[in-house]
């Protein structure tokens, strides 16, 4: 029962007082007409005995963590599933393409897959990759295999130009080697008449075969580079361009992208209009980042092998692309 206004009145004078006006007992009837009755304050045993039980041996938890190991592996189990049809599915394409347009080595069939194209690139690019698990020579003989093969394929496909990235530089090391398989591989592919080659490389003597007279096959100019051709061109171009400015030899105000773009096109090598990669995933390997500003990448998925057939698919897809440029 709460204190009336009265009582609470004599109370706060009895306390001014000292206590003086009212008796022990009258305050004592004051103090419990303000407290609860004792009968609506909560034991502690009845709030405790109102809390969920825990078990001891932790049976709920263990449940809760076998199922979400359940459901992980049902998942993981869907999704290696998944990964397998897929790869399989592509892994028999792939090697049907590569039965039903295999190039037998001959130019002619290689013009007759890529005649109906609407375009082609002038400037075709790809990426090679050394294994680290193979022996170096049998590497570098894979190497210059491949080149010479996708330098016949671009030759018969009338691509003027080719430029082959390989990271660590080492077909850039044996450019003669390089030079005389690609002109074996011309022989083997166009006879007696083949289109004539120059091989060239940054900072590297160029090897050229001549031009003869009357030659129908054209001429294609094949480009080596590196991982030391890329950022850190960038960068001694930078530094150079910095130290010329200092020097008052050129204006800081002449230095522009323009500028930027012909010095790199003419040191390293022009912007290529196709970059293939015969690797699964889109993976440049520190290819020089400012010569593929607006080229075309191809890959296929869960493509692990070089193949005629990579290269005739790349052609196919940049023949139908459209260029926007940022429009």
């Amino acid at each position: 029962m709460p204190i009336t206004s009265k009582g609470r009145e004599a109370y706060r004078a009895d306390d001014l007082s000292h206590h003086k006006l009212l008796s022990q007992r009258e305050r004592d009837r004051l103090l419990k007409a303000h407290l609860p009755n004792p009968n609506e304050i909560p034991t502690v045993a009845a709030s405790k005995s109102k809390s969920p039980r825990r078990s001891r041996l932790g049976v709920r938890k263990f449940l809760k963590n076998q199922l979400h190991v359940f459901v992980f592996a049902i998942l993981h189990g869907l999704f290696s599933l998944y990964i397998r049809i897929r790869q399989a599915i592509h892994i028999v394409s792939y090697q049907t393409s590569s039965v039903l347009y295999y190039h037998h080595s001959t130019p002619e069939y290689i013009r007759r897959d890529v005649v109906a194209l609407g375009r082609k690139p002038n400037h075709l690019s790809a990426i090679l990759k050394a294994e680290e698990n193979q022996r170096a020579k049998a590497d570098l003989d894979r190497l210059i295999e491949e080149a010479a093969e996708l330098a016949a394929w671009c030759a018969s496909a009338d691509i003027p130009m080719l430029s082959i990235y390989e990271k660590s530089g080492i077909l850039k090391k044996h450019m003669p080697r390089v030079y005389e398989a690609v002109m074996q591989k011309f022989t083997f592919y166009f006879a007696g008449q083949h289109p004539s080659l120059s091989l060239t490389s940054p900072n590297k003597d160029a090897c050229s075969s001549p031009a003869l007279a009357g030659n129908k096959h054209g001429h294609l100019k094949l480009h080596l580079i590196s991982a030391q051709d890329g950022r850190e061109s960038i960068v001694d171009l930078t530094r150079t361009l910095a130290e010329m400015s200092q020097r008052g030899k050129i204006s800081p105000r002449d230095i522009s992208m323009e500028l930027v773009d012909a010095e790199l096109s003419e040191g390293i090598m022009p912007e290529p209009d196709l970059l293939i990669l015969f690797s699964p995933n889109v993976e440049l390997s520190g290819y020089p980042p400012w010569q593929i500003r607006l080229t075309e990448i191809f890959c296929l998925q869960d493509n692990e092998g070089f193949g005629y057939q990579v290269f005739l698919k790349a052609l196919r897809k940049y023949g139908k692309a459209q260029m926007r440029h940022g429009k």
